[in-house]
């Protein structure tokens, strides 16, 4: 991996962005490399090291106020981490993205008392979080929750269950999205965000499955049989649920996944460009023939896309702009790259690609699993299109420009 960022990020990166780049790439081949191989031989198994490894570096406070004990170092410092953790462990970089995700939905909904209670948990990662929002029949589509919360005094009942539930085994407290309101009333209105610790009544966990890549990682099934949480637990405000799971899902989801993708299609084009050059062909290298440098260098056109793009999103967001298809850009461009040269790469490896052991297969496995989180190919390119017709929508990477916390170094 290279030891400092590419002379194309130099416009996003200030000195503290190079400083954890550096820190994250040293945590990366110290403490994270050694674990890959034992998370690939028991995939059946759910990852707990590196979760408290990346605790103790205080990365879940990334973005963070200090007065909560976070870093305040904003979504630039956040990609920086995911990604060059990404580059040589995907599962590790994707149990620090999705306990960032409902982390930041703590931050912008929660009330003065939920902070202080849980935030400095968080960003010591003593508390690590989830958040609960995807159905077995509704998959990600918000307004199918079938998920119920019913009033009972000064607490709320809840009823369902959640799928696909990102750190799912490791979590101490469950961001769950609710049905409050009768189907019949507007999406935007029926909604509600609870705060549901693990240990209360009615809440279990289905066993951990293994699963085609980012084996390690616990993407869990969440059941809640009549849960009580009290009244205090509500995030945001009754019938703002939906506001909740869509601002994490575009100010963080979408990011963080980006930089999975990215960090992935690092390792895809180094892990190609190494076989390519050392494969000995007719008298030379593989990497010396014409045809071969034309797939090689179309991977790493698409890497310096994807990078450009991941880290400008980002860029804009920690300053407030409006960049929200930015972000579903940069997620959905960033997947699709990272697809693609994964594809080239299995087949310049030839029958070497498809070796149970190689890094080349767990990239290609791994790869797949940043296509349907925060929204499927065909959801984000629907977005998209808002954009080319001038449709408006709600801006969330202006939303909260008020609570920043974060000013750019000069």
């Amino acid at each position: 991996m290279p030891d400092t960022p590419p002379t194309a990020l130099i416009p996003y990166l200030t000195p503290t962005h190079h400083r954890l780049w550096c820190e994250a790439e040293n945590f990366a081949i110290y403490q994270i490399a050694s674990r890959v191989g034992p998370m690939e031989a028991a995939a059946h198994k759910v990852e707990r090291k590196a979760a408290h490894l990346m605790a103790a570096q205080g990365w879940f406070g990334v973005t963070l106020p200090v007065q909560y004990g976070g870093m305040a170092a904003g979504h630039v410092a956040k990609t920086v981490l995911i990604h060059r953790v990404a580059a040589v462990s995907a599962a590790a970089a994707t149990i620090l993205q999705a306990g960032l995700i409902p982390i930041g939905a703590l931050h912008h909904w929660g009330t003065v008392e939920q902070k202080r209670k849980w935030l400095p948990r968080a960003a010591d990662g003593s508390v690590l979080l989830s958040i609960a929002v995807t159905e077995p029949d509704a998959g990600g589509r918000i307004g199918g929750i079938e998920t119920v919360a019913e009033p009972a005094d000064d607490h709320w009942v809840i009823t369902g269950e959640k799928l696909h539930i990102g750190n799912s085994h490791l979590a101490n407290l469950h961001v769950v999205v609710a049905r409050t309101a009768p189907p019949t009333c507007a999406i935007r209105q029926s909604l509600t965000a609870f705060l549901v610790e693990d240990d209360r009544k009615g809440v279990s966990l289905a066993p951990h499955r293994r699963r085609l890549g980012l084996h390690g990682f616990s993407l869990g099934r969440l059941a809640l049989e009549r849960v009580r949480v009290p009244a205090g637990n509500v995030l945001g405000e009754v019938g703002q649920g939906f506001d909740v799971a869509m601002s994490s899902s575009v100010l963080y989801g979408r990011p963080n996944l980006t930089a999975v993708s990215l960090g992935l299609h690092e390792a895809l084009v180094e892990t190609t460009a190494q076989w390519l050059d050392s494969r000995p062909r007719y008298g030379g290298r593989l990497s010396d023939l014409p045809v071969v440098r034309d797939r090689l260098g179309a991977m790493q056109a698409r890497l310096q896309t994807a990078r450009v793009s991941a880290y400008h999103a980002v860029h804009l967001l920690d300053r407030g702009i409006a960049c929200d298809s930015e972000l579903i850009s940069a997620k959905h461009t960033g997947h699709e790259l990272a697809r693609t040269s994964g594809q080239d790469g299995m087949e310049l490896h030839g029958a070497h690609a498809l070796d149970g052991d190689y890094t080349l297969q767990r990239l290609w496995r791994d790869i797949q699993h940043t296509y349907a989180p925060a929204g499927t190919g065909e959801f984000q390119r629907i977005h998209l299109s808002k954009a080319a017709l001038n449709i408006p929508e709600i801006e969330w990477s202006q939303y909260f420009t008020a609570e920043r916390a974060w000013t750019p170094a000069a």
